[in-house]
């Protein structure tokens, strides 16, 4: 996903990128694999590509398998191209919002996007998506934007930053905390934001399960990325791209994304849903990579008329 100047379809693939930070460990892959019902020779888009993680695993799960992979983040592509260097030609790659994506005519047997923040993104600090590091405030997907986090905590009014900490991170604080922001700013890194929320909330909320700053750095990114209008808009077209009987497999990792992606999937008239309750990791998987405890896949399939 992203918002600025957008590429065209690239064929090309660099001899050598050098990107080792982008390693990506699909989420809920067997499900998505097995939902997205792939064949011989399909066309299929992802709207997510990442690192490139579930790509591969559509692309070596029947023969002459080409993918059209998506994103808005430039280091994400660069990892994907070398990720998926050795299918030549039978991968395309673009750089933009998935939501602006224009299929100029193409129709796909299947779509994923798997939505959110990407562990690559959480792990490298000047990218400023953590409050783990003493990083610039910064949480664009893509680089070419313009707005950064900073922009948004350090000039945004205590009544608007109060409501997207309500509205995009479902903070109970939102007022307390966008009014102790505005009374400490200006911030310059994402541990010393998170330091001020947490001098600002109860004793018993600083020491519970998650971080008080967590709902606090959710709303900022979702709200620096416009990721759910962007998300509103692609769930809007994204199945006319589809052709008949094509699937579409959305993996979300929190209740504002997964009750979006279930009612526009649900409300759709060009397609039947396949997941009355959303596929969850199994036990094994969320052993090996705890993130993905929270992830959610929602299928649905386009209808033949």
């Amino acid at each position: 996903m992203g918002a600025g100047e957008q590429t065209p379809l690239e064929t090309e693939t660099p001899a050598q990128i050098v990107n080792a930070g982008f390693a990506h460990v699909p989420v809920l892959s067997r499900e998505l694999i097995e939902g997205l019902a792939i064949i011989p020779g399909g066309h299929y888009l992802d709207a997510t590509v990442g690192g490139g993680g579930h790509s591969r695993l559509i692309l070596e799960a029947a023969p002459d398998v080409r993918v059209t992979a998506i994103d808005r983040d430039g280091q994400a592509l660069d990892a994907a191209r070398a990720e998926l260097a050795e299918f030549g030609e039978r991968v395309r790659f673009w750089r933009g919002n998935f939501a602006e994506f224009e299929t100029d005519g193409i129709l796909f047997e299947g779509i994923v996007a798997d939505l959110g923040v990407s562990s690559a993104q959480l792990d490298t600090p000047e990218r400023g998506f953590s409050f783990r590091h003493e990083a610039p405030l910064d949480m664009r997907m893509d680089c070419r934007q313009s707005l950064t986090a900073a922009e948004v905590v350090n000039q945004w009014g205590e009544r608007e930053l109060a409501e997207i900490f309500y509205t995009y991170g479902e903070e109970r604080l939102s007022r307390r905390i966008a009014r102790q922001i505005v009374g400490m700013r200006p911030f310059q890194t994402a541990a010393e934001l998170a330091g001020a929320i947490a001098e600002c909330v109860p004793a018993k909320y600083r020491h519970g399960r998650i971080h008080p700053a967590t709902r606090v750095f959710q709303a900022l990114r979702i709200a620096v990325n416009q990721e759910l209008a962007s998300l509103e808009s692609f769930l809007n077209r994204a199945p006319g791209w589809l052709k008949p009987g094509g699937r579409m497999g959305v993996i979300s990792f929190h209740s504002l994304e997964d009750r979006l992606v279930k009612h526009r999937l649900r409300e759709n008239p060009l397609l039947r849903v396949l997941t009355k309750k959303p596929v969850l990791p199994q036990a094994d998987e969320q052993a090996k990579n705890p993130r993905s405890r929270s992830a959610k896949l929602r299928l649905a399939e386009r209808l033949n008329s």
